[in-house]
Order: structure tokens, then C-alpha cells, then sequence
């Protein structure tokens, strides 16, 4: 774990940390945990983008992709993040989930609406941006709630 976090202030470790979540999942992200205050983006982003059930390329997260909801704590920090980098790998990272749990995503996106902020709001519209194109309901509501089309 060490080594992925000097490695990711340097390029992303994101495809090394998901054979830590695939073996020893609890554990795993009990330590991303300390990683979503970090003060390197760098590294609060490996939180987000690592822990992505469908990254792009890289080996998908079955236990993530099955049940999403440990990962949401991590989420709820980050969304916050000052740095829109971060942000914008939490907004990428509810985007996955709504393509396996809709439901959950777009509860998320609603809890973090009921206190907004401008970079909430961005997450939000951001994350539910795909299922809004393909005519979803709940999807389009976010956006709007959160100042979108």
C-alpha cells in the first residue's frame, strides 16, 4: 500500500490497488479510508478512481460491482474535494454505479443534494449525465435539482 501511494503522486496507481480490493476487500479500503484526507490529489483520487467497480481498461471489481455500498463513505468525503481532479473521478466513479445499481447511485446524488454546494451540484450533474441521454427519469431530475438541462 505504501508503494501505491508514492507511486500515484507520480502517475496513477489505479490498476495496482484493485487486486488489494479483489483479495482483501474490508481491509483494503478500511485503509483507503485514511487515504480520502490525504493531502496529495493525487492520492485522495486513487480513493475514488481505484475503487471504480468498471474502470475503463482495467480489471473490473466483482464485489464492487455486486454490492457498491462500501465505498460510499469514501465517496461522501470526497465529493467535497477542493480539487475538481478528485471530483470529477467521484462523478466518474457514481456513473459506473448507476450502470449496475441505478437505484443506489441516484440516492447518493440525492443525499448529497439535500445539502448543495456549486461542486456538489457539478458531481451530480456530471455522474447522472449518461442515464439523463438515455431518457431516465431520476437522472433528469437530478440534473435539474442540481442546476442542469
Amino acid at each position: 500500500m505504501a508503494a501505491n501511494e508514492a507511486i500515484t503522486r507520480r502517475f496513477s496507481a489505479e490498476f495496482s490497488i484493485r487486486p488489494f480490493l479483489i483479495r482483501e476487500q474490508a481491509r483494503t479500503l478500511k485503509h483507503l479510508r485514511t487515504w480520502t484526507t490525504h493531502p496529495n490529489a493525487h492520492v485522495r483520487r486513487l480513493v475514488s478512481e481505484g475503487t471504480r467497480p468498471r474502470l475503463p481498461w482495467a480489471e473490473r471489481l466483482p464485489g464492487l460491482v455486486r454490492d457498491p455500498t462500501p465505498v460510499l463513505p469514501l465517496l461522501d468525503v470526497l465529493v467535497d474535494d477542493v480539487d475538481l481532479y478528485v471530483r470529477r473521478s467521484v462523478a466518474n466513479h457514481i456513473g459506473d454505479i448507476a450502470k449496475d445499481h441505478p437505484a443506489v447511485a441516484f440516492a447518493q446524488c440525492a443525499r448529497w443534494l439535500r445539502k448543495p454546494t456549486p461542486e456538489r451540484c457539478w458531481v451530480v450533474r456530471h455522474a447522472v449525465r449518461h442515464p439523463a441521454k438515455h431518457g431516465i427519469t431520476e437522472a433528469i431530475d437530478l440534473r435539474k435539482k442540481a442546476g442542469g438541462r
